[in-house]
């Protein structure tokens, strides 16, 4: 999906945040997170729906009925890349892993930066190491 959406996204000027691809019984969303450093505007979002749609329809990756949907990632925005979580070290984050580690799944605290392919969460006075391929969901908690 990202070697189609990605290059229609940055054609129009904007960065590709982050793909996602939500299979809900009938109910198939594929979601496109596009950033620019001056904000996304719903006018952007429209260009790059229309631009994608069309690619989308000529390469026909996805069986069945789908909506597409393109969007700001938003001040609570979703994590997706280690470098995300580089860059957004010292900010607070919800981070949700696909099985447990030490007993949880559900992480709360501050992102301290990456290690390797692992992400440095500090909760409370305890630093975790996460691996990146663990992680199912990763979010911003916005600052108010």
């Amino acid at each position: 999906m990202e070697a189609l959406l990605v290059p229609v996204v940055e054609a129009l000027g904007y960065t590709c945040w982050g793909i996602e691809y939500l299979s809900q019984g009938k109910h198939t969303l594929l979601r496109v997170y596009i950033d620019h450093p001056d904000g996304v505007s719903v006018d952007a979002c429209a260009a790059v729906s229309r631009q994608a749609s069309a690619v989308l329809d000529v390469e026909d990756p996805i069986s069945g009925d789908y909506t597409l949907e393109v969007s700001s990632p938003g001040m609570d925005r979703p994590l997706f890349t280690l470098q995300q979580y580089a860059d957004c070290a010292g900010e607070q984050a919800k981070i949700r892993l696909r099985t447990p580690y030490e007993g949880r799944r559900n992480f709360q605290g501050v992102i301290r930066g990456v290690e390797g392919d692992e992400v440095i969460l500090q909760v409370d006075e305890h630093e975790y190491l996460l691996p990146i391929d663990s992680i199912d969901k990763g979010n911003i908690i916005p600052r108010y």
